[in-house]
């Protein structure tokens, strides 16, 4: 079967959209195409249609092959809950809370777990695009490794190395990469790609022949900066920073960044709107006195968060805000933090305990070991339909008026008795035109009304014809194994 691994010299140098515009190039050309990432460490997840979580990035990644996501996409997910603990995720289910020298002693042992959905997705694919995580070139995590050249020597999956440009040094990143791989470990790397280049790109020219003259690696194209790439669901926290300007806009929402942010892609219809100013507001910035709406985020540790934004003291903010009479919005923690009690017993999280919730609705939440995995559609109260996930553990009781109604007549969410302020558990409540139009009517704004998936699937294709000039495209094909025409 054919396949192709795509590693990168560091994080965030842009594997996971090269992924995804190579996943719907191949699939434009008329190939079965299914996306892999045998480990991936997010707390942007996305559910699957069986039942399971895997990582933002590849179930956008299945979306550019236009296949439903399944666990076997990303068999290890590991979602950081502290600064040196995460919960592991193994096809699709919770598999408990490691330690991170814990798991990198036992890593290895999950192995046979990646090879055997790797198999799966070979067995029922034309191609496999494959995504490393991090970079090979981090030694020191060799030993057991499973998401890069442990995983690509095991299944014989031929690689190519992606240096980002815009970053600087991508020579020395290229080079230093290659001498510090073992023999074994060089000899899988079969080309290079240049990532994010901004310019005229003969200037480039003597830098990419002296990465081939000094590494020996072929030179497989060089791709440019991605516009369309900022319309795609980012998975990595360090996009937060990215600001909308203020100019003619009418309504502004903010969206504190809680230390365990999680699912935040889910904001970014909101970036696209002509009527909306939207900013996360960081650690040690006051929440602003003139937003109009305060979404409280989803997080991977609800009673650390709680912590995190009292200390910040947006609680007080969070109270003024209200008191002006400004509009709240909770999504999964942030609604449980916006209810009066949280209770985590069995330590669920963390250290058993029980806190008091920010009290801005009747509700109380007791932490559970189960945890709540699924697609879900419905109504708002309003009428106006919507369709998301929900990805929480957790039971929240109390609710006198709900916010949602799912289709199948059970209700989620609970609104204030003035209705400014409402939670729900639903992720992805904003994707959809007719949902979102009628949450930003609430604000007196109007809405473009334009489906997220549209726009996704739209910024798929563009970035797949740039890297149909931008790469060799039958060079990475015959890499993997296969034989197109140019």
């Amino acid at each position: 079967m054919a396949a192709l691994m795509i590693q990168g010299c560091g994080s965030d140098v842009g594997k996971s959209v090269l992924v995804a515009g190579l996943c719907r190039l191949f699939a434009n050309r008329g190939l079965t195409v299914r996306p892999f990432k045998p480990q991936n460490m997010s707390n942007n997840a996305a559910v699957t249609a069986d039942g399971g979580e895997i990582g933002r990035a590849q179930a956008l990644q299945a979306v550019a092959c236009r296949t439903p996501p399944t666990v076997d996409m990303n068999p290890v997910l590991l979602k950081p809950q502290s600064d040196v603990g995460a919960q592991l995720v193994v096809r699709g289910q919770m598999a408990g809370t490691w330690k991170a020298r814990g798991y990198q002693e036992r890593k290895a042992a999950l192995l046979d777990t990646v090879l055997e959905s790797f198999r799966k997705l070979e067995a029922e694919s034309d191609l496999v695009i494959v995504e490393g995580a991090g970079s090979p070139a981090e030694i020191n995590l060799r030993a057991g490794d499973i998401a890069n050249m442990g995983f690509a020597i095991a299944a014989d999956v031929p690689v190519v190395l992606v240096g980002d440009i815009d970053r600087g040094h991508v020579i020395a990143a290229l080079v230093g990469a290659h001498a510090v791989l073992d023999d074994a470990d060089r000899a899988m790397v079969r080309g290079f790609l240049i990532n994010k280049f901004r310019g005229d790109p003969s200037l480039f020219q003597d830098g990419r022949a002296e990465i081939v003259r000094r590494t020996g690696w072929p030179d497989l194209g060089m791709a440019p900066w991605l516009a369309a790439a900022r319309r795609l669901p980012a998975e990595d926290a360090v996009v937060l920073d990215r600001a909308v300007g203020a100019d003619g806009r009418k309504v502004r929402i903010v969206v504190p960044m809680l230390s365990r942010i999680a699912n935040f892609d889910e904001f970014d219809a909101l970036r696209s709107e002509p009527d909306v100013e939207f900013a996360f507001v960081p650690p040690g910035t006051p929440l602003p006195g003139d937003a109009d709406l305060v979404i409280l985020p989803g997080t991977k540790a609800t009673l650390a968060d709680l912590a995190f934004f009292r200390a910040q003291g947006w609680d007080i903010d969070l109270a003024a805000h209200v008191r002006r009479g400004g509009r709240v919005l909770g999504v999964c923690g942030g609604y449980q933090m916006l209810g009066k009690r949280l209770s985590d017993l069995d330590g669920v999280e963390s250290i058993p305990d029980t806190v008091e919730g920010l009290g801005l609705l009747d509700v109380e939440t007791v932490m559970t070991g189960d945890k709540t995995l699924r697609p879900v559609s419905g109504h708002l109260a309003g009428g106006a339909p919507f369709a998301g996930y929900e990805m929480h553990v957790g039971r929240t009781t109390g609710a006198q008026r709900p916010m949602l109604t799912f289709d199948d007549g059970v209700t989620d969410g609970a609104v204030s008795a003035d209705g400014r302020v409402r939670g729900a558990y639903v992720h992805g409540l904003f994707d959809q035109g007719q949902a979102r139009a009628a949450l930003l009517a609430e604000l007196g704004a109007v809405s473009n009304g334009v489906d997220q998936d549209i726009r996704i699937d739209q910024a798929l294709d563009e970035i797949a014809a740039v890297l149909e000039q931008a790469f060799d495209i039958p060079a990475l094909a015959a890499l993997a194994g296969l034989e197109i025409s140019s």
